[in-house]
């Protein structure tokens, strides 16, 4: 394995009211830090078997994207600004400076990224399958989210939820569910790897996520229901492996047999932090979906080590969608630092 460089990027785009109004009112006088990266690294340096890497610091982002921006920057902190920032192709944007940044200052050292957004996987992802060829190199996801649904899909889907769930926790009025572009963002930056080559559909796989249309879904009538189960169907016939929740605790050996299939001789690793949402830990920016717990997760992250012992070589590593806000009163930043550790320094 090449020697480990880290480096962070805090970029928080989140454009959901809860969101806003969490950072808004968060108690200035809390010492709690705003930065995941910082935060996971001092664990990494208080592990006297860690071993040695080189620690890049975090790449700066506007100060009021990031989780806790100063209170001369709040004013920005509201929907319609988030929405003009997505939209505008602004988590693009942060996303190749993250590749630059990989390119010019972290090769030929191995990338393991700590960041908030999930878009910025795409960032790193791209410059490895440069390095190596889309052939080559395996993308593995553990994430409760698809993340490669566009918005031209989703939104839809998400109005006629809003329209006929009486428990959904969308507005059917919320004037920023119509009328979006199919930008690259957090909730479809593997759709946009996937249409442009970036990621070959085989070599994508993702586990544990917990949006999977319910069997229901299939026999709906509406269009915007029908559209969505369709999607998701292409995404399988076009050769994605996507592993839900529900099949990763009922049939874990059938989990590891598909990572056992994996032929490719590398593999990028991406972990979305809420895999965990509401089970293993809080410290997420998404909790709509219960994840797996610590036990599952690591059990996952085993079988990847697993796999690395046997010859595939490890191109790149990221941890995202942390949300410091809450992250440093429970188990996320320690569970964070263990799958380092089990993939990349024991």
């Amino acid at each position: 394995m090449e020697p480990i460089a880290f480096f962070g990027c805090p970029l928080d785009c989140d454009e959901r009211h809860a969101a806003l109004q969490e950072k808004l009112s968060f108690p200035a006088e809390r010492e709690e830090t705003a930065d995941p990266y910082e935060a996971v690294m001092a664990l990494l340096r208080s592990d006297p078997d860690s071993g040695a890497w080189l620690e890049m610091g975090n790449l700066a982002v506007p100060p009021w994207l990031t989780p806790l921006p100063p209170a001369t920057e709040k004013g920005q902190l509201t929907a319609e600004a988030m929405v003009r920032f997505l939209d505008a192709e602004g988590c693009r944007e942060v996303a190749d400076r993250v590749g630059r940044f990989v390119q010019d200052r972290i090769f030929p050292r191995l990338p393991c990224l700590i960041a908030v957004d999930h878009s910025l996987t795409g960032g790193v992802y791209r410059q490895v399958v440069e390095r190596y060829g889309p052939s080559e190199v395996a993308l593995v996801v553990l994430d409760s989210h698809t993340d490669a649904i566009p918005m031209s899909i989703l939104g839809p889907a998400v109005q006629y939820d809003a329209q006929t769930n009486p428990e959904s926790v969308h507005d059917a009025e919320d004037p920023l569910l119509y009328n979006r572009p199919d930008s690259y963002n957090a909730s479809s930056f593997l759709f946009h790897l996937l249409a442009e080559g970036v990621v070959l559909p085989r070599n994508l796989y993702i586990l544990g996520i917990g949006d999977y249309p319910p069997k229901h879904a299939f026999r709906l009538k509406d269009e915007r229901i029908r559209d969505y189960v369709a999607f998701y169907q292409e995404l399988k016939s076009a050769g994605v492996t996507m592993i839900t929740k529900e099949e990763i605790v009922g049939s874990p050996a059938r989990v590891r047999r598909i990572l056992e299939a994996i032929r490719t001789p590398h593999l990028y690793i991406s972990v979305d932090m809420d895999i965990g949402a509401r089970n293993a830990l809080e410290g997420v920016r998404f909790l709509d979906r219960r994840g797996l717990d610590e036990p599952q997760i690591l059990r996952l992250v085993d079988y990847l080590s697993d796999l690395l012992r046997r010859g595939v070589q490890l191109a790149g590593l990221d941890l995202t969608e942390f949300n410091p806000l809450r992250a440093g009163r429970d188990r996320t930043y320690p569970l964070a630092a263990r799958i380092i550790q089990k993939l990349l320094l024991s």
